[in-house]
């Protein structure tokens, strides 16, 4: 029995006792119920006091950074939070430390978190982020006009990354083979300036990058992800023995970050001024590369989670793709979990 129960209990039990009369009664009842309603208050205090800190990895993308609004915002204290965010160069390396136990979660992409190498544990998909919209996509030379132009080209792709999913994908929406692309393995940046000397016929970039590539060269944009209900896919990912371990102050974490999404729908100027600040960047340029991801909100997570989730149909066509193009070199996990019970919690459980 919880203790404001047993203190309500014992009091009516005193009162019938006493035989007071009614004014008295009424006067000690109140003065019991505020006691009790401070004593669930400094239980629900305690409760949070108790949750244990969390370490989150994170790289630089908008659709993660927009988290770092929770700081300043005291969304996480409300919640009775303490997280630090881990900065990571690449989400390989985080979606590692998060196998190994380094982290007890990080930002990563679907794809990459069914690629992290084998451990001891497996992974763990708590939320949805992010879903690619038009933040991601194929810039080319002046003549080169579609997709279907790609054949026999040479395109810069990172192999084994979310850039190598967003050209097999768009080869797939066109039905090209893999095979008839000449995948040249090249990062963001690197891609980026090779196509402005020429080097290679197109590039897989994200924007602002996209943009300002085409731009230069004069080029086109040939694709981008808001084309289709893209495999690009951000979620945050845990390991099923941490998710075991710390479910409180995960179902807490989802609740903060619904609200960040919240403040996103109603204040997002004052959101992308916070988080723009924090990174160096000017307000314009982060809400417009934002404008090219569907948010991660309630609705969205329950699309992704619902019995017949799309992270489920997603998961099978991922495959697929990484066994139609082998030249990744990477392992392909089956193993990858779809935690639906915690973040179905929060989104139940969350008001604004």
């Amino acid at each position: 029995m919880k203790i404001p129960q047993i203190i309500y209990r014992w009091t009516i039990w005193c009162l019938r006792k006493l035989r007071l009369g009614i004014k008295a009664r009424f006067f000690y009842l109140s003065a019991i119920a505020l006691c009790v309603i401070l004593i669930a208050n400094a239980c629900s205090f305690g409760q949070n006091q108790s949750l244990q800190p969390l370490r989150i990895g994170i790289t630089s993308w908008v659709g993660f950074d927009i988290v770092r609004y929770a700081q300043p915002a005291g969304i996480f204290k409300q919640r009775g939070l303490a997280v630090e965010l881990v900065q990571f160069d690449n989400q390989q390396d985080s979606s590692r430390a998060v196998i190994r136990g380094g982290l007890d979660a990080a930002f990563v992409s679907f794809w990459d978190a069914m690629q992290v190498d084998p451990g001891n544990d497996k992974p763990a998909v708590l939320m949805t982020t992010n879903i690619s919209a038009g933040a991601d996509g194929i810039v080319a030379k002046p003549a080169i006009k579609s997709v279907a132009d790609l054949r026999g080209k040479q395109v810069g792709a990172k192999l084994g990354t979310v850039n190598h999913l967003i050209l097999l994908e768009a080869l797939k929406a066109h039905k090209i083979k893999p095979a008839e692309v000449k995948i040249i393995d090249y990062s963001n940046e690197v891609a980026a300036e090779k196509i402005k000397t020429g080097a290679i016929d197109a590039a897989v970039l994200w924007e602002p990058m996209l943009g300002e590539t085409a731009k230069k060269i004069k080029g086109n944009i040939i694709h981008t992800t808001k084309q289709l209900d893209s495999l690009v896919i951000d979620i945050l990912m845990s390991s099923d023995r941490t998710v075991k371990a710390k479910k409180a102050e995960f179902k807490q974490f989802l609740l903060a970050w619904f609200d960040v999404m919240q403040a996103v729908e109603t204040q997002p100027k004052k959101v992308f001024d916070t988080v723009a600040q924090t990174l160096g960047q000017s307000t314009e340029s982060f809400a417009a590369d934002y404008a090219g991801l569907k948010k991660g909100d309630i609705t969205l997570n329950r699309r992704m989670f619902a019995a017949d989730s799309r992270l489920n149909a997603a998961k099978k066509e991922i495959i697929q793709l990484l066994q139609a193009d082998p030249r990744h070199g990477r392992v392909i996990r089956q193993d990858v979990e779809i935690n639906t019970e915690l973040v179905n919690e929060a989104m139940a459980g969350w008001k604004s």
